[in-house]
Formats: C-alpha cells, structure tokens, sequence
C-alpha cells in the first residue's frame, strides 16, 4: 500500500506527473502506471487529475500526510545509522571481576570516552559464571576474562598474557627455607620473573599450608587443582571465595595461601606481609582475553573499544 512512495511525493511536490517523471528519470506512463496501481490498492484516488496543476483528493491529503510521516520516520533513522557509524550514539555494556574493572577497565574506558564521550558504558562486576550467563543471554556486549572458555560460542581478542603467582603470608616459617626463590616487586612489575634465570618455586614444600581458592568454574581454581594434583597434594582449603582480589587481601591478613596473577601486582598496593613465588609456567601462564558471543554482530563501538584496550595493554 506503500510501496514507491518517493513516486506519489514527486507527483504532489511537482503537481505535475511529468515533471515528476522526469525528476525520477521514468518516463510518465510508467509513472502513470505506478500510481494507478498505488491507487487500486488503496482503493481510491490520490491526485484529481481534472484539475490544472494535479490536486489531490481528500483521501491523497491523508496518504501524503502518512507518507511524510514515513520520510521523517526514515530520515531519523538513517540520521541515527550515521550518528551510529560516527559513534555519536551507542553504548557498550561491559563485564569483569573486580580485580579486572578496578585495574583493567579504567584506563581503557578513560581513553575511549575522551575520544567518543557520547557512547554511554555500563560496567557489570561479576564472578566468571554470572558474567558469561550476562554474556550469552546478550545483557553484555564484551566480557574481559582469563577463562577458556569454548571456542564454539565465544569469540575472543588477546588483550595480555599474564601469569600466576603463589602469595604466602611473609610471617609463615616455611618462607624461611626459600628465600632464594622470592620474588620482589620489582622482579614482578618489570617482568624479570619470567627469564629461565628465575625458577619456580619446589611447591610440595607448601603441602601442608592452609590455602584460599576460588570457586569452581573459575580458571584460577582449575589451574590451583592441577598444580596440586601434579603434586599430589591434597590441599588443606580454609576457604573457597569468589574474587581473586578478596583472596588476596585474605592473604595479606595472614589466614592462608592464595594463587594471585602478576595483574593484580601490578596494579595493587604492594603489602610488606605477603611474598610471592614463581610457578611452573605449565600451569601458571595464561591468556587475558575480551570475549563476545560468537557470531554477535560487532558494532563499530566495540571495535573501537577493543583497539583502545590494544593501545591500552600493559606489555
């Protein structure tokens, strides 16, 4: 009903079918033909031919009113695909733990709303499980995770690779008999950890410490249970927590053992009552990846999000 509405327009903008046959480079009987069969549909006339210039009948008054509607209706929304493709406007919804929105998130975010400040971001904290659940069901656009998850249904960019570390408290006796395997902060944050120069700590020596864990179905948990398993240790686990950051801190009060990454090292105060201690790079090297569902259509927003985290990435 209405279908070439750009033709019905010309002829009432023109009042003329032929000059609006050739502001549309047809010629008037094909124009003729598409107007008459516009109007049998309808069922009823849209211009009063009888009239010198070309008027329209009151049933043409209320199509031409529809049709402006329906123009501006489609200008808005080419306008909005424009602003979209110029990132003038859009959101990114975007998820992590809380060791990665405190230290990962903020710089990548200050940089991409100082470039687009219109492009609004939402920042969901979660564990791992509740952020891919948000993930696959679309509630987020981007997930910033260390987990691996399948490759079937999770499309993935490398931000860093990263790697984890064995945290002790400083006051447990066992740190006495390996000193020389300590690592300071600075063989941390400059990643002198990593040469060969630098061995992983013998873990059996920890067989029998209280440890702190995350919870299944976190990539950290899985690599602490295969490093035990390696060891055959059966680990004495006072506690299983959510966040690698409240392990940690549990850590730092002295409570147990925690498996933290060189991340959250780097990008945490560092506490005098905690030392740490490189692990088999088998087990303890990883990827830092953004994930998205795959086969989600990616928006210009996120490609843009994703090159500023690229620009962003600590080496």
């Amino acid at each position: 009903m209405f279908s070439n509405p750009e033709y019905v327009y010309e002829v009432y903008k023109e009042r003329s079918f032929s000059k609006a046959a050739k502001n549309l480079f047809i010629s008037q009987p094909a124009l003729s033909v598409t107007i008459k069969r516009i109007e049998h549909k309808i069922g009823c006339p849209i211009f009063d031919r009888s009239t010198n210039p070309v008027g329209l009948t009151e049933c043409g008054e209320k199509y031409i009113e529809v049709i402006k509607q329906y123009m501006d209706l489609q200008n808005g929304f080419m306008n909005y695909l424009s602003n979209l493709e110029e990132l003038k406007v859009g959101e990114i919804n975007v998820g992590g733990s809380n060791l990665f929105t405190s230290c990962i998130l903020p710089p990548i975010i200050a940089r991409f709303t100082k470039r687009y400040p219109s492009i609004e971001i939402n920042v969901v904290e979660a564990n791992t499980p509740q952020l891919d659940q948000k993930l696959m069901d679309g509630s987020l656009d981007l997930i910033v995770d260390n987990y691996i998850f399948d490759s079937s249904s999770h499309a993935s960019v490398l931000y860093r690779m990263e790697n984890l570390l064995l945290a002790v408290p400083a006051a447990y006796p066992v740190n006495n008999q390996l000193k020389n395997y300590q690592l300071s902060l600075d063989d941390i944050t400059s990643r002198r950890f990593l040469s060969d120069i630098f061995p992983a700590v013998p873990f059996e020596r920890f067989a029998n410490e209280p440890f702190i864990l995350l919870k299944s179905g976190n990539d950290t948990r899985d690599r602490a249970m295969s490093i035990f398993e390696h060891h055959h240790i059966k680990p004495n686990v006072l506690l299983n927590l959510d966040q690698q950051m409240t392990s940690y801190n549990v850590t730092c009060s002295g409570i147990g053992i925690s498996f933290v990454t060189d991340t959250l090292v780097m990008n945490t105060y560092h506490n005098p009552n905690v030392v740490f201690y490189k692990l088999d790079p088998e087990y303890s090297r990883r990827a830092l990846c953004f994930f998205y569902k795959n086969g989600k259509y990616v928006t210009r927003a996120m490609e843009e999000f994703l090159k500023i985290a690229s620009e962003t990435v600590l080496n």
